[in-house]
């Protein structure tokens, strides 16, 4: 009975994580409003800090970020558009759908990226590398 009644708990967790709602308001803000961002102007190499990561782009427009983005695996839009200038994308982990955010906005000086995680306090370099990865095929 309490193997059961745990495997329910853990089966309810597990949904949770992968099922909750995303409140976009939340999600889809600007990456330079973050706390996370730098002051200075940013290198174009990923700054990476306990789970979140940030990018700096100068060259690349956000069409070519968003094709990138919707070619990796497990990931979709939540939020915004070319047109608007930003764009919030979810990408979930293979196995158990943890969420991660990852927003891009289009600026006069090139395109910055955010992402963090929702869940846990630290992504284990996930963000990092994710973005490392988009970075090599733009």
């Amino acid at each position: 009975m309490i193997i059961a009644v745990f495997l329910l708990v853990l089966a309810g967790l597990f949904g949770y994580i992968r099922f909750a709602p995303s409140d976009v308001a939340r999600w889809h803000i600007e990456p330079t409003s973050s706390a996370l961002w730098p002051q200075a102007a940013p290198p174009d190499d990923v700054q990476a800090q306990i789970g979140s990561a940030t990018l700096y782009l100068p060259d690349v427009s956000l069409a070519q970020v968003d094709a990138v983005a919707m070619a990796t695996p497990r990931t979709t839009r939540l939020a915004g558009g070319v047109d608007e200038g930003r764009i919030t994308w979810i990408t979930r982990s293979a196995l158990w759908g943890f969420p991660d955010y990852i927003t891009a906005q289009a600026g006069p000086d090139g395109v910055r990226i955010l992402g963090r995680l929702r869940f846990g306090k630290s992504d284990m370099g996930v963000n990092a590398a994710r973005l490392r990865e988009w970075q090599s095929k733009l």
